[in-house]
């Protein structure tokens, strides 16, 4: 069975049992925390490892995470582990965040520019985003920072990617120059 389809499957079960028992938007809180705190190398590797027994990894979860997350998310986690289902609670994690924003009609965007975004930018994006009819409810935008674009943007939505940066135009410049050359 594919990582995806297993991430997809957890993701699908946890969140239908946490909408169940009225926990939806605490355990989407942890599976953020989570999912932060599967960006130190350690863990990760750790939650990878075949090495390290399945009552180790258990112990370690409930020492970083006892007081940081519910228990139904808590419960989860073991359950993972012992199903010897831990190499995949990165994917898990992404994959209960994707389900819980289609649930929510949240949209994800990504903005990649060369200088920071000011509210008024960021407000604007949204607008041509809505306005587009490609978002039917919230707009959940992620702005960061790349220099080496010079000036305009790279937005990232369902999957797609808009490429509308300096550096681009400047490569397929480079590149159109370099054909008409060897010409």
């Amino acid at each position: 069975m594919s990582v995806n389809r297993i991430a997809s499957r957890y993701a699908k079960s946890l969140l239908q049992l946490a909408e169940e028992q009225g926990q939806l938007e605490a355990v989407r809180n942890d599976m953020d925390t989570f999912g932060s705190a599967l960006e130190h190398r350690d863990l990760y590797l750790l939650l990878k490892s075949p090495i390290v027994h399945a009552d180790k990894k258990i112990s370690i979860l409930h020492a970083i995470f006892k007081d940081k997350i519910t228990p139904l998310t808590m419960s989860f986690l073991d359950i993972c582990v012992q199903k010897g289902r831990e190499p995949y609670l990165t994917e898990m994690a992404e994959a209960f965040i994707a389900q819980y924003r289609e649930e929510k009609n949240i949209l994800s965007l990504k903005v990649i520019s060369a200088t920071p975004l000011d509210d008024q930018v960021r407000s604007q994006i949204k607008e041509q985003v809505k306005a587009s009819g490609l978002a039917k409810g919230e707009i959940q935008l992620d702005a960061t920072v790349n220099p080496e674009l010079i000036g305009g943007f790279i937005l990232e939505l369902q999957g797609k990617r808009y490429d509308a940066s300096v550096s681009r135009k400047l490569d397929l410049l480079r590149k159109e120059i370099n054909t008409k050359v060897t010409l």
